[in-house]
């Protein structure tokens, strides 16, 4: 545990202590949320008194810091292919390729992309815990595309933030199973766990939590649907659920298409996350990243007669 030793001075007068401990604790980069968890617990305090982060300053007020060890993961980093699209100090964003599992869990204690990022840049943020460090949002299993992994914690509240509230903007592309109703709409139904298939969600009439999708048809014919999605929310398996609501699965997915969905030879779900937009966590400059095609995806819209470099 690191202990600091703060006095405030004339010039802090008047100043809350969780801004005043922010400033004087720069160096060790950690957001405001952090600052303040840090101010509840007793791990700041104002001439040996556990304040609260509103209380102000005065002159010669003694401020005491004990700030806990961060305790780093237990995992074995691990040499994964990823393609790295951008990097800096607070943050990774990559191209996940098909087939990898984001974070271990029940069944993948090795081999995922946490091992990966862990091998390639040692340092991240210690929010998600040991076994999710860094992450702050998933792609399924066999979704290919771009992520945003945060380094530090300041990028991770960040990050998170910006997704709760929908500040983030996500596209995909999807090739269905069928045509669509419409040259373009909107899935607005609430996604749940299956009351059976645990492994499944679901729409659901009354409960479950809010999901928005946005559709618009690239290219069409009797067989298969080419779309642009953009999603306002981000539950899971979202567009998969929404998509087979619509009576038009994801090509290629066998839980939610079952028996009757069309493959065209593909070997996973035909869904990859596109691009990405967000404001950087320090800069505040929007940022907008595209992910390239995987090879899988981009035979199956060559039997299309689709040209990928034409996608817009």
């Amino acid at each position: 545990m690191k202990k600091y030793c703060f006095v405030a001075k004339a010039v802090n007068s008047g100043q809350r202590l969780d801004i005043f401990a922010a400033r004087s604790l720069k160096s060790a980069d950690l957001s405001r949320t952090a600052i303040k968890n840090l101010i509840n617990s007793g791990k700041i305090q104002v001439n040996c008194q556990q304040k609260k982060a509103g209380y102000r300053l005065s002159p010669d007020d003694i401020i005491n810091v004990s700030l806990p060890t961060v305790i780093s993961s237990e995992l074995t980093p691990e040499k994964i292919y990823f393609k790295i699209l951008f990097e800096d100090d607070d943050l990774v964003v990559l191209s996940k390729p098909p087939g990898l599992v984001v974070h271990p869990a029940c069944g993948h204690h090795s081999g995922t992309l946490v091992h990966g990022l862990l091998y390639h840049c040692r340092k991240l943020s210690g929010i998600g815990g040991k076994q999710r460090p860094g992450i702050v949002h998933r792609l399924d299993k066999d979704t290919s595309g771009v992520m945003v992994v945060a380094k530090n914690d300041l990028a991770h509240q960040s990050l998170s933030s910006q997704f709760k509230k929908r500040n983030i903007k996500k596209i995909y592309l999807a090739l269905l199973s069928g045509r669509v109703p419409a040259v373009s709409g909107t899935v607005n139904l609430s996604i749940g766990r299956h009351p059976v298939q645990r492994k499944k969600m679901a729409v659901q009439r009354e409960g479950g939590r809010e999901a928005v999708t946005h559709w618009q048809t690239i290219k069409a014919s009797d067989l298969f649907t080419l779309v642009k999605l953009q999603l306002d929310t981000g539950r899971t398996h979202q567009i998969r659920v929404h998509m087979a609501a619509l009576g038009c699965p994801v090509a290629g997915d066998l839980l939610y298409g079952g028996k009757q969905v069309t493959s065209m030879d593909i070997k996973r779900q035909c869904l990859h996350a596109w691009q990405l937009s967000f404001n950087h966590p320090r800069t505040k400059k929007t940022l907008r990243f595209v992910a390239p095609l995987w090879e899988d995806i981009v035979l199956v819209l060559r039997k299309l007669g689709l040209d990928p470099d034409d996608l817009s």
